[in-house]
């Protein structure tokens, strides 16, 4: 009999001072945590009082002001996104202009790559390089991840937001003004098409069918309706679109469980939704509850827990809500000040028994 027994990777975090949800102080040690996710608060904009924590699966616990600790700095104003990359960690500041790069063990950091204008989202096509996103910028930052460095730029002549990332090609989203998706070769990084879909695609997710899923949110002021639309990849054409019944919804943060199947995002709680399904879904599978204000989400790729970031008031610590994938509530903890975007820190061994 087959048993695949999934166990969660290790990070070992080392730091003066960590603090954990209920506020209390850890001295200086070798503070072990099993694996998790890494989760960026954005803090309040031109405060640079953003900050990075970590929930881990060993201890149920939430670490707050991971970097800060480490480094006797803070993280910058806006960390917008946070990716892993090996043994590396990458967190994207917006409103700084800059990626911290930071080791994985000890959330130190080792290079500070600057010079970015209002970077967003980053994606990694290889090894050796990847792609940053811009909010006021009408170009693409192309990086060298082996040197910590900025090596050119495309030209979009457009700003950009979300990216998604399939073989040789790269799916950029025209978000702020926009109704755009742009395809980008990654072999030459040259742009090679554009794709309209709905006002505003703000987020994407590829599913196991070869198919970019792209949500639209209608603009900033409603100026249309939001749509779900999606994306044959190998012929760039929109196979269907799904259009949300009222302009007053602002669906946001699409994302997709590890096997390519189960979309999810925000519209007024926690929508879930089949790729094969002919409707949009209508009652949420979380709901969002009165006092909390559901700011972002992610999925866990192996078991595919719901984690919700509550920005509250936006202006003290909120909480990070985890969810089992029926729904059913896991806990509640307190972060930093405007959770927001998270990356999962994953290793998955089998056993045979």
């Amino acid at each position: 009999m087959k048993k695949i027994l999934i166990n969660i990777a290790f990070i070992f975090l080392t730091a003066s001072c960590i603090k954990i949800s209920d506020n209390q102080d850890i001295p200086k040690a070798d503070f072990t945590i099993g694996g998790g996710v890494l989760l960026v608060n954005e803090g309040n904009f031109r405060s640079g009082n953003g900050s990075l924590s970590f929930y881990s699966y060993d201890s149920l616990k939430i670490i707050n002001d991971l970097f800060t600790s480490a480094n006797n700095r803070p993280l910058g104003d806006v960390p917008n996104a946070v990716l892993v990359k090996e043994d590396k960690v990458f967190i994207v500041v917006n409103n700084s202009g800059k990626i911290e790069v930071v080791d994985h063990i000890t959330c130190a950091t080792s290079a500070t790559i600057s010079g970015l204008i209002s970077p967003r989202n980053m994606a990694f096509i290889n090894d050796s390089k990847a792609y940053v996103t811009s909010l006021y910028s009408d170009s693409l930052a192309i990086l060298n991840v082996p040197n910590n460095s900025i090596s050119g730029y495309i030209n979009l002549h457009r700003t950009s937001e979300s990216i998604a990332v399939y073989g040789t090609e790269a799916f950029v989203a025209n978000w702020a003004g926009g109704k755009e998706v742009m395809v980008v070769n990654t072999l030459n990084d040259n742009v090679v098409d554009s794709i309209e879909v709905g006002m505003e695609p703000e987020s994407m997710a590829i599913d196991h069918e070869r198919r970019l899923w792209v949500l639209c949110n209608g603009g900033w002021a409603r100026q249309a309706p939001a749509e779900l639309v999606v994306i044959n990849i190998a012929t760039h054409r929109i196979e269907k679109k799904f259009i949300f019944p009222s302009k007053v919804s602002s669906p946001t943060c699409l994302h997709i469980d590890g096997m390519g199947q189960t979309l999810f995002y925000i519209d007024n709680g926690v929508k879930q939704m089949d790729i094969y399904a002919t409707n949009l879904p209508v009652p949420p599978l979380v709901p969002q509850e009165s006092g909390y204000n559901f700011y972002k989400i992610a999925v866990n790729p192996v078991n595919s827990d719901i984690f919700i970031s509550d920005a509250g008031n936006y202006t003290q610590p909120g909480n990070l809500l985890i969810y089992k994938n029926n729904g059913s509530f896991v806990s509640k903890s307190t972060v930093g000040i405007i959770p927001g975007a998270m990356s999962f820190k994953l290793r998955v061994n089998t056993q045979t028994k």
